[in-house]
């Protein structure tokens, strides 16, 4: 069957031995040809030729998934008269060049070619530099080449009008206020997944109609919002493409990986950029990123939301490669008289207590921790690791007592400040009671604000910044090996919205309260002045 050059180059391509897609674009093909084999429809390809004709102002030309979209979107007509494709859905891997797709079909569409007298589009997106970021790309066309486009257009930072149609070009983050707004030909949705409900989608839409010609082009890559309207949008494309559900119009074009364990195979990162066979500089770019990925994924969770369009949802990862724990395990430097905070950490005083003191010199992180043990916990039968070899390299100290006492961590903070600055003490909102009497002694007291109870939100806040330091090797806390046993027992979970918590692999045998210990302390790391610490008591925190 053969429909026009445009969309029957693409189709060839797509189900050729050559292209590297995903089961959607199959099914596009499919849908498309089906429309035009079952239903009254054409090819205006004067029209279409016209337009592209419109790409010499361009410093770029469209690609051939590009002009796929075009064609279908803007002309192919029905019998009747009207478009039979007026909603474009694209969701495409970031660095596609969605963008630049838009900015061309925008010009395009204010020109007389479109046939339609104030034709006015209106962008929405819920952030202004997102809202003008197309609206700015054919600003820059404009003004590169202002002797020529004066006697068509007229432009300034906030709209853009064709002289001969009317047409006006805006962009907005919330509802327009004028009476132009109200009448757009055509409303475009820029990064659809940040949209959490239907409020400003709504509004934006329920003046179309009131010209001829109404479309909607909503471009987008995968995001963090769930259950929002891109995540329906989304339910609804792939009912239409499996032929479940009336398309209404719309024409979805998704690009996404099939598997997400395809994201460790180079060649299937076509499958959610179209783009990339045409981008070397692109391809390059995500190798470095897929390196930094590899290795954190946690941290780096935008290369599968991002590029690869499969968000990971709820999902549990090792903090960091074994090798940068390795790397971690080194030899402190003498840090007498540096500035540290503090970080505090146990499930239950009859069991593991660490405490540790976190300097920063520059970018580099060290931290000097040490753990007590009660002797009487039920989960030592249980501990593989050599609680010996530490205690042996002066890190750790085993209580024979029912419970360890409060009062033995805040006398090593005691000691401590005898060599170093304290500027604060950081522990978990929830197990502070037992502590906050005696540590009020030495002198911190969350009256003072210099004692800081952390909570999930704040272990949010800096769980990228961990995930940096370790893949960047920022992070030394000495020789002996305990601490990267208790980071190792650590897995990072990332809900649904892309937060991460810190939770335990297995919370009898394998201990982690040296990391949350140091992760506490990280939360505070703002407050720790970078040099050596002069002209002061060093037990400036002590009554």
């Amino acid at each position: 069957m053969k429909i026009c050059k445009q969309i029957d180059e693409y189709i060839a391509f797509v189900r050729s031995d050559e292209a590297v897609v995903c089961k959607e674009q199959l099914l596009l093909c499919d849908f498309v040809e089906k429309v035009f084999a079952e239903e009254d429809v054409y090819v205006d390809e004067k029209q279409l030729e016209r337009y592209l004709g419109l790409q010499k102002h361009f410093p770029y030309k469209l690609l051939p998934w590009e002009q796929f979209c075009f064609a279908l979107h803007n002309c192919v007509y029905r019998r009747d008269g009207q478009l039979r494709f007026p909603v474009l859905v694209i969701l495409v891997g970031r660095g596609a060049g969605k963008n630049g797709y838009l900015a061309f079909e925008d010009f395009a569409l204010m020109t007389p070619i479109n046939g339609v007298k104030y034709y006015h589009i209106d962008m929405f997106a819920t952030s202004e530099d997102q809202a003008k970021a197309t609206f700015e790309d054919i600003y820059n066309i404009l003004e590169d080449k202002k002797d020529y486009f004066k006697n068509y257009f007229k432009w300034n930072l906030e709209c853009i009008t064709n002289i001969n149609t009317g047409s006006k070009l805006k962009y907005h983050t919330r509802a327009p206020g004028t009476k132009d707004g109200g009448r757009p030909g055509k409303v475009d949705f820029d990064e659809y997944h940040a949209y959490e409900n239907y409020k400003l989608i709504e509004v934006a839409t329920g003046g179309l109609g009131k010209k001829q010609f109404p479309r909607r082009t909503i471009i987008t890559t995968q995001g963090d919002v769930r259950d929002g309207p891109l995540d329906q949008l989304i339910d609804t494309c792939l009912e239409i493409l499996k032929g479940e559900l009336p398309d209404n119009g719309t024409l979805p074009f998704i690009c996404w990986l099939d598997d997400p364990e395809e994201v460790h195979t180079e060649k299937m990162w076509n499958k959610a950029n179209p783009s990339l066979r045409f981008f070397p500089n692109l391809l390059y770019e995500m190798k470095l990123e897929y390196v930094d990925y590899k290795r954190d994924p946690v941290t780096h969770t935008a290369f599968m939301t991002k590029r690869m369009n499969r968000p990971p949802g709820e999902t549990q990862y090792c903090v960091t490669d074994w090798n940068n724990l390795v790397k971690a395990t080194r030899e402190l430097p003498d840090l007498k008289g540096y500035s540290c905070v503090a970080g505090i950490d146990f499930s239950k005083t009859d069991d593991f207590v660490v405490a540790g003191l976190l300097f920063k010199v520059g970018d580099q992180r060290y931290w000097l921790h040490h753990t007590w043990v009660c002797t009487k916990s039920r989960d030592l039968p249980r501990i593989r690791y050599p609680l010996k070899e530490a205690e042996e390299a002066g890190v750790l100290t085993m209580v024979n007592d029912v419970e360890i006492s409060p009062k033995l961590i805040v006398e090593w903070l005691k000691e401590m400040a005898k060599l170093y600055i304290i500027e604060g003490v950081v522990m978990d909102n929830f197990r502070q009671t037992l502590f906050r009497d005696e540590l009020k002694k030495i002198g911190f007291s969350y009256e003072k604000k210099n004692l800081k109870l952390i909570r999930p939100s704040d272990v949010m806040k800096v769980a990228p910044v961990i995930g940096y330091v370790l893949s960047k090797e920022l992070i030394a806390w000495g020789t002996c090996p305990i601490m990267r046993w208790y980071v190792w027992n650590v897995k990072a979970v990332t809900d649904k919205k892309g937060n991460v918590d810190y939770q335990k692999i297995e919370p009898r045998s394998r201990k982690t309260d040296g990391a949350m210990a140091w992760v506490a302390a990280m939360t505070w790391e703002d407050i720790i002045k970078q040099r050596p610490v002069t002209g002061r008591r060093r037990i400036n925190t002590v009554c």
